[in-house]
Protein backbone atom coordinates (compact mmCIF):
# COMPACT_ATOMS: atom_id res chain seq x y z
CA UNK A 1 0.00 0.00 0.00
CA UNK A 2 1.40 3.33 -0.68
CA UNK A 3 -0.08 7.14 -0.62
CA UNK A 4 -1.96 6.59 -4.08
CA UNK A 5 -3.89 4.28 -2.75
CA UNK A 6 -5.63 6.92 -0.54
CA UNK A 7 -5.18 9.37 -3.02
CA UNK A 8 -7.89 7.10 -4.79
CA UNK A 9 -10.27 6.69 -2.65
CA UNK A 10 -10.29 10.17 -1.20
CA UNK A 11 -10.54 11.32 -4.51
CA UNK A 12 -13.16 9.34 -5.41
CA UNK A 13 -15.06 9.57 -1.86
CA UNK A 14 -14.75 13.69 -2.19
CA UNK A 15 -15.99 14.28 -5.96
CA UNK A 16 -19.10 12.12 -4.60
CA UNK A 17 -19.76 12.68 -0.55
CA UNK A 18 -16.70 14.96 1.17
CA UNK A 19 -17.46 17.95 -1.40
CA UNK A 20 -16.33 20.94 0.26
CA UNK A 21 -19.65 22.80 -1.14
CA UNK A 22 -21.47 20.41 1.17
CA UNK A 23 -20.17 22.04 4.46
CA UNK A 24 -21.43 24.05 7.26
CA UNK A 25 -21.11 26.49 9.40
CA UNK A 26 -21.39 24.00 11.97
CA UNK A 27 -19.43 21.70 10.70
CA UNK A 28 -16.69 24.45 10.29
CA UNK A 29 -16.53 25.41 14.36
CA UNK A 30 -16.54 22.21 15.05
CA UNK A 31 -13.10 21.16 13.05
CA UNK A 32 -11.66 24.37 14.98
CA UNK A 33 -12.79 23.36 18.34
CA UNK A 34 -11.81 19.91 17.78
CA UNK A 35 -8.03 18.46 19.07
CA UNK A 36 -7.01 16.01 16.81
CA UNK A 37 -8.69 16.41 13.20
CA UNK A 38 -9.38 14.09 10.33
CA UNK A 39 -8.99 14.37 7.00
CA UNK A 40 -12.76 15.39 6.85
CA UNK A 41 -12.09 18.52 9.21
CA UNK A 42 -9.09 19.50 7.06
CA UNK A 43 -11.06 19.59 4.52
CA UNK A 44 -14.11 21.56 6.39
CA UNK A 45 -11.28 24.44 6.84
CA UNK A 46 -10.11 24.54 3.07
CA UNK A 47 -13.72 25.21 2.17
CA UNK A 48 -15.12 28.36 1.02
CA UNK A 49 -17.73 27.72 4.15
CA UNK A 50 -14.48 28.53 6.19
CA UNK A 51 -13.51 31.70 5.20
CA UNK A 52 -15.31 34.06 7.84
CA UNK A 53 -13.61 32.07 10.42
CA UNK A 54 -10.18 32.78 9.58
CA UNK A 55 -9.46 34.63 12.47
CA UNK A 56 -10.41 32.28 14.67
CA UNK A 57 -8.12 29.98 12.87
CA UNK A 58 -5.23 32.34 12.93
CA UNK A 59 -5.69 32.19 16.47
CA UNK A 60 -5.39 28.83 17.47
CA UNK A 61 -2.38 28.14 14.78
CA UNK A 62 -0.76 30.79 16.52
CA UNK A 63 -1.14 29.06 19.32
CA UNK A 64 -0.23 25.73 18.03
CA UNK A 65 2.61 26.79 16.77
CA UNK A 66 4.20 28.49 19.41
CA UNK A 67 3.60 25.34 21.68
CA UNK A 68 5.44 23.24 19.25
CA UNK A 69 8.09 25.03 18.23
CA UNK A 70 8.58 28.37 19.80
CA UNK A 71 9.16 32.04 18.63
CA UNK A 72 11.77 30.17 16.23
CA UNK A 73 12.64 30.61 12.43
CA UNK A 74 15.09 28.26 10.95
CA UNK A 75 16.51 30.50 7.68
CA UNK A 76 17.53 28.63 4.74
CA UNK A 77 19.56 29.17 1.30
CA UNK A 78 18.54 27.46 -2.48
CA UNK A 79 21.49 26.74 -4.46
CA UNK A 80 21.22 25.97 -7.79
CA UNK A 81 23.57 23.88 -9.30
CA UNK A 82 22.12 22.89 -12.81
CA UNK A 83 19.52 24.42 -15.26
CA UNK A 84 19.73 21.38 -18.00
CA UNK A 85 16.16 19.57 -17.93
CA UNK A 86 14.98 16.94 -19.86
CA UNK A 87 11.65 17.58 -19.14
CA UNK A 88 8.85 19.83 -20.70
CA UNK A 89 6.76 21.26 -17.88
CA UNK A 90 4.69 24.42 -18.90
CA UNK A 91 4.96 25.99 -15.97
CA UNK A 92 8.77 26.21 -15.03
CA UNK A 93 11.59 28.35 -16.57
CA UNK A 94 14.07 25.67 -17.26
CA UNK A 95 11.36 24.20 -19.52
CA UNK A 96 13.62 21.80 -21.94
CA UNK A 97 12.20 23.79 -24.64
CA UNK A 98 13.17 27.35 -23.56
CA UNK A 99 15.58 29.09 -25.07
CA UNK A 100 18.19 29.86 -22.38
CA UNK A 101 21.69 29.16 -21.65
CA UNK A 102 22.17 26.17 -19.90
CA UNK A 103 24.64 25.50 -16.98
CA UNK A 104 26.73 22.90 -14.70
CA UNK A 105 28.61 24.43 -12.27
CA UNK A 106 32.15 22.80 -11.60
CA UNK A 107 33.24 21.75 -8.30
CA UNK A 108 35.52 24.46 -8.02
CA UNK A 109 32.57 26.85 -8.74
CA UNK A 110 30.41 25.21 -6.17
CA UNK A 111 32.94 25.76 -3.38
CA UNK A 112 33.28 29.27 -4.35
CA UNK A 113 29.51 29.60 -4.36
CA UNK A 114 29.35 27.63 -1.16
CA UNK A 115 31.71 30.27 0.32
CA UNK A 116 30.06 33.29 -0.21
CA UNK A 117 26.44 31.99 1.02
CA UNK A 118 28.48 30.88 4.18
CA UNK A 119 29.61 34.37 4.40
CA UNK A 120 25.79 35.24 4.92
CA UNK A 121 25.60 33.40 8.05
CA UNK A 122 23.59 30.68 6.53
CA UNK A 123 24.41 27.03 7.44
CA UNK A 124 21.26 25.32 6.10
CA UNK A 125 21.30 25.05 2.25
CA UNK A 126 18.74 23.67 -0.09
CA UNK A 127 20.50 22.45 -3.39
CA UNK A 128 18.62 22.23 -6.66
CA UNK A 129 18.94 20.93 -10.34
CA UNK A 130 17.10 20.40 -13.15
CA UNK A 131 15.86 16.97 -14.65
CA UNK A 132 18.83 15.96 -17.09
CA UNK A 133 20.67 12.64 -15.20
CA UNK A 134 23.22 12.16 -18.11
CA UNK A 135 24.63 15.85 -16.88
CA UNK A 136 23.31 16.48 -13.73
CA UNK A 137 22.72 13.14 -11.88
CA UNK A 138 23.11 11.36 -9.05
CA UNK A 139 27.06 11.03 -8.94
CA UNK A 140 27.31 14.91 -9.64
CA UNK A 141 24.87 15.32 -6.94
CA UNK A 142 27.08 12.85 -4.80
CA UNK A 143 30.19 15.24 -5.51
CA UNK A 144 28.65 18.30 -4.97
CA UNK A 145 27.42 17.24 -1.37
CA UNK A 146 31.09 15.65 -0.45
CA UNK A 147 32.19 19.41 -1.32
CA UNK A 148 29.91 21.53 0.37
CA UNK A 149 29.16 19.22 3.78
CA UNK A 150 32.56 20.86 4.60
CA UNK A 151 30.87 24.00 4.72
CA UNK A 152 27.08 23.14 5.78
CA UNK A 153 25.68 20.75 8.47
CA UNK A 154 22.63 20.58 6.51
CA UNK A 155 22.02 19.87 3.21
CA UNK A 156 18.92 19.22 1.50
CA UNK A 157 18.05 18.40 -2.01
CA UNK A 158 15.13 19.93 -4.75
CA UNK A 159 15.95 17.13 -7.25
CA UNK A 160 14.36 15.25 -9.65
CA UNK A 161 12.91 11.81 -8.32
CA UNK A 162 15.00 8.81 -7.19
CA UNK A 163 15.20 5.41 -6.60
CA UNK A 164 15.75 3.96 -2.61
CA UNK A 165 18.69 3.36 -3.27
CA UNK A 166 20.17 6.69 -4.65
CA UNK A 167 18.00 8.64 -1.82
CA UNK A 168 20.70 6.16 0.61
CA UNK A 169 24.03 6.80 -1.34
CA UNK A 170 22.99 11.06 -0.65
CA UNK A 171 22.04 10.59 2.69
CA UNK A 172 25.35 8.92 3.14
CA UNK A 173 26.85 11.85 1.00
CA UNK A 174 25.59 14.38 3.64
CA UNK A 175 22.31 14.67 2.37
CA UNK A 176 19.58 15.37 5.45
CA UNK A 177 16.75 17.11 3.77
CA UNK A 178 13.99 16.23 0.87
CA UNK A 179 12.11 19.01 -0.93
CA UNK A 180 9.81 17.51 -3.44
CA UNK A 181 6.60 18.84 -4.94
CA UNK A 182 4.21 16.91 -6.33
CA UNK A 183 3.17 20.00 -8.32
CA UNK A 184 -0.46 19.45 -8.52
CA UNK A 185 -2.28 16.11 -7.44
CA UNK A 186 -4.73 16.10 -10.19
CA UNK A 187 -3.56 12.86 -12.13
CA UNK A 188 -4.98 14.14 -15.37
CA UNK A 189 -3.62 17.32 -15.14
CA UNK A 190 -0.33 16.79 -14.39
CA UNK A 191 -0.15 14.24 -17.60
CA UNK A 192 -0.58 17.71 -19.39
CA UNK A 193 1.64 19.85 -17.63
CA UNK A 194 4.44 17.44 -18.51
CA UNK A 195 4.09 16.30 -21.91
CA UNK A 196 7.74 15.15 -21.69
CA UNK A 197 10.65 13.40 -19.78
CA UNK A 198 11.15 11.38 -16.83
CA UNK A 199 8.86 13.42 -14.53
CA UNK A 200 5.83 12.99 -16.58
CA UNK A 201 5.95 9.63 -14.55
CA UNK A 202 2.69 10.49 -11.92
CA UNK A 203 3.12 7.73 -9.69
CA UNK A 204 7.15 7.54 -9.34
CA UNK A 205 6.91 10.98 -8.35
CA UNK A 206 4.31 10.80 -5.95
CA UNK A 207 6.32 7.60 -4.39
CA UNK A 208 9.15 9.71 -4.14
CA UNK A 209 8.76 10.98 -0.53
CA UNK A 210 8.16 8.02 0.65
CA UNK A 211 11.30 6.25 -0.60
CA UNK A 212 13.18 8.85 0.63
CA UNK A 213 11.46 8.04 4.08
CA UNK A 214 12.65 4.47 3.94
CA UNK A 215 15.79 5.32 3.19
CA UNK A 216 16.55 7.41 6.38
CA UNK A 217 16.16 10.66 5.17
CA UNK A 218 16.05 13.19 8.59
CA UNK A 219 13.64 15.28 6.83
CA UNK A 220 11.03 15.33 3.82
CA UNK A 221 8.86 18.14 2.50
CA UNK A 222 6.05 18.05 0.08
CA UNK A 223 3.77 20.59 -1.68
CA UNK A 224 1.83 21.44 -4.38
CA UNK A 225 2.46 24.62 -6.82
CA UNK A 226 -0.38 26.44 -6.16
CA UNK A 227 -2.03 27.96 -9.18
CA UNK A 228 -1.72 24.63 -11.17
CA UNK A 229 -5.32 23.55 -10.56
CA UNK A 230 -7.79 24.43 -8.04
CA UNK A 231 -5.82 25.41 -5.09
CA UNK A 232 -8.41 23.85 -2.71
CA UNK A 233 -7.92 20.49 -4.12
CA UNK A 234 -4.12 20.51 -4.27
CA UNK A 235 -4.29 22.31 -0.51
CA UNK A 236 -6.14 19.07 0.60
CA UNK A 237 -4.19 16.65 -1.05
CA UNK A 238 -1.32 17.94 0.23
CA UNK A 239 -2.37 17.75 3.84
CA UNK A 240 -3.14 14.08 3.02
CA UNK A 241 -0.07 13.06 1.85
CA UNK A 242 1.72 15.02 4.78
CA UNK A 243 -0.41 13.10 7.28
CA UNK A 244 0.25 9.66 6.00
CA UNK A 245 3.89 10.13 5.78
CA UNK A 246 3.96 11.47 9.78
CA UNK A 247 1.68 8.51 10.91
CA UNK A 248 3.74 5.92 8.66
CA UNK A 249 7.03 7.30 9.07
CA UNK A 250 6.90 8.90 12.63
CA UNK A 251 11.05 9.62 13.01
CA UNK A 252 11.08 11.34 10.11
CA UNK A 253 10.44 15.26 9.84
CA UNK A 254 7.68 16.03 7.79
CA UNK A 255 7.01 19.62 5.91
CA UNK A 256 4.85 21.14 3.76
CA UNK A 257 6.07 23.90 1.38
CA UNK A 258 3.25 26.45 0.21
CA UNK A 259 4.37 27.89 -3.20
CA UNK A 260 2.57 30.24 -5.68
CA UNK A 261 3.19 30.32 -8.84
CA UNK A 262 5.45 33.06 -9.61
CA UNK A 263 6.42 34.72 -13.59
CA UNK A 264 9.36 32.92 -15.39
CA UNK A 265 10.30 32.21 -19.14
CA UNK A 266 7.16 30.28 -21.08
CA UNK A 267 4.81 32.75 -18.95
CA UNK A 268 2.33 29.52 -18.77
CA UNK A 269 -0.79 31.37 -16.58
CA UNK A 270 -2.13 29.97 -13.69
CA UNK A 271 -5.40 27.86 -13.83
CA UNK A 272 -6.93 29.48 -10.69
CA UNK A 273 -6.12 32.79 -8.94
CA UNK A 274 -4.42 32.26 -5.10
CA UNK A 275 -4.98 35.10 -2.91
CA UNK A 276 -3.17 36.40 -0.10
CA UNK A 277 -6.26 34.97 2.38
CA UNK A 278 -6.25 31.38 0.54
CA UNK A 279 -2.62 31.52 1.68
CA UNK A 280 -3.54 32.37 4.98
CA UNK A 281 -6.32 29.81 4.76
CA UNK A 282 -4.41 26.83 3.53
CA UNK A 283 -1.58 27.54 6.30
CA UNK A 284 -4.04 28.01 9.04
CA UNK A 285 -6.32 24.67 8.31
CA UNK A 286 -2.94 22.97 7.56
CA UNK A 287 -1.69 23.95 10.95
CA UNK A 288 -5.44 22.46 13.04
CA UNK A 289 -4.88 19.61 11.07
CA UNK A 290 -1.31 18.95 11.47
CA UNK A 291 0.13 20.67 14.84
CA UNK A 292 4.08 18.70 14.27
CA UNK A 293 4.14 19.68 10.25
CA UNK A 294 6.77 22.54 9.68
CA UNK A 295 5.90 24.60 7.09
CA UNK A 296 7.90 26.61 4.71
CA UNK A 297 7.23 30.20 3.05
CA UNK A 298 9.86 31.01 0.06
CA UNK A 299 11.11 34.60 -1.54
CA UNK A 300 8.39 33.71 -3.93
CA UNK A 301 6.45 35.79 -1.61
CA UNK A 302 6.85 39.72 -0.88
CA UNK A 303 8.59 40.69 1.73
CA UNK A 304 4.96 42.64 3.36
CA UNK A 305 2.90 39.24 3.01
CA UNK A 306 5.79 37.23 4.82
CA UNK A 307 6.43 39.08 7.80
CA UNK A 308 2.78 39.45 8.26
CA UNK A 309 2.70 35.45 7.88
CA UNK A 310 5.04 34.70 10.85
CA UNK A 311 2.73 33.95 13.36
CA UNK A 312 0.66 31.88 11.52
CA UNK A 313 2.13 29.02 11.28
CA UNK A 314 5.27 28.91 9.20
CA UNK A 315 8.71 27.59 10.67
CA UNK A 316 10.91 27.35 7.93
CA UNK A 317 11.88 30.55 5.50
CA UNK A 318 14.51 31.22 2.83
CA UNK A 319 16.47 34.33 2.57
CA UNK A 320 19.06 35.76 0.47
CA UNK A 321 18.05 33.83 -2.51
CA UNK A 322 19.13 33.58 -6.31
CA UNK A 323 17.59 31.00 -8.52
CA UNK A 324 19.98 31.36 -10.95
CA UNK A 325 22.91 28.78 -11.46
CA UNK A 326 25.60 30.29 -10.02
CA UNK A 327 24.19 33.68 -9.66
CA UNK A 328 25.86 34.69 -6.70
CA UNK A 329 29.42 34.46 -8.25
CA UNK A 330 29.00 34.33 -11.66
CA UNK A 331 29.11 37.67 -13.53
CA UNK A 332 27.39 35.97 -16.62
CA UNK A 333 23.60 36.61 -17.04
CA UNK A 334 21.74 33.31 -16.46
CA UNK A 335 18.22 33.17 -16.16
CA UNK A 336 16.24 31.87 -12.70
CA UNK A 337 14.02 29.29 -12.69
CA UNK A 338 11.43 31.78 -11.49
CA UNK A 339 11.33 35.54 -9.98
CA UNK A 340 11.61 36.43 -6.53
CA UNK A 341 9.96 38.56 -5.04
CA UNK A 342 11.72 38.87 -1.75
CA UNK A 343 14.78 40.22 -2.23
CA UNK A 344 15.92 40.92 1.42
CA UNK A 345 19.53 39.86 2.64
CA UNK A 346 19.93 37.20 5.31
CA UNK A 347 20.84 40.06 7.98
CA UNK A 348 18.04 41.80 6.85
CA UNK A 349 15.86 39.10 7.38
CA UNK A 350 17.13 38.17 10.59
CA UNK A 351 16.93 41.73 11.69
CA UNK A 352 13.14 41.58 10.81
CA UNK A 353 12.82 38.73 12.99
CA UNK A 354 14.57 40.14 16.11
CA UNK A 355 12.30 43.25 15.87
CA UNK A 356 9.17 40.82 15.82
CA UNK A 357 10.14 38.86 18.47
CA UNK A 358 11.28 35.67 16.57
CA UNK A 359 14.94 34.20 16.86
CA UNK A 360 16.42 32.94 13.85
CA UNK A 361 17.77 30.49 13.94
CA UNK A 362 20.69 29.37 11.26
CA UNK A 363 21.61 25.80 12.83
CA UNK A 364 18.63 23.52 14.12
CA UNK A 365 20.84 19.93 13.83
CA UNK A 366 23.94 18.48 12.84
CA UNK A 367 25.16 14.65 11.92
CA UNK A 368 26.68 13.15 15.37
CA UNK A 369 30.41 13.58 14.70
CA UNK A 370 29.69 16.81 12.28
Amino acid sequence: MSFYDLYCAARDDGERALGMETVTDAGVRRAIGKKTLSGKDYLALLSPAAEPYLEQMAQKAHRLTVAQFGRSMVLFTPMYLSNFCTNRCLYCGFNQSNNIARHRLTLEQVEAESRTIAEMGIRHILILTGDAPSIAGVDYVEECCHVLRRTFPAIGIEIFALSEEAYGRLIRAGVDSLTLYQETYNESLYSHLHSQGPKRDYRFRLDAPERACRAGMRAVGIGALLGLDDWRRDAFFTGLHASYLQDRYPETEIGVSLPRMRPHVGGYPPASIVEDRHVVQIMTALRLFMPRVGITISTRESARFRDRLLPLGVTRMSAGSCTAVGGRIDTEESVGQFDISDERSVPEMAAMLRRAGWQPVYKDWQALGG
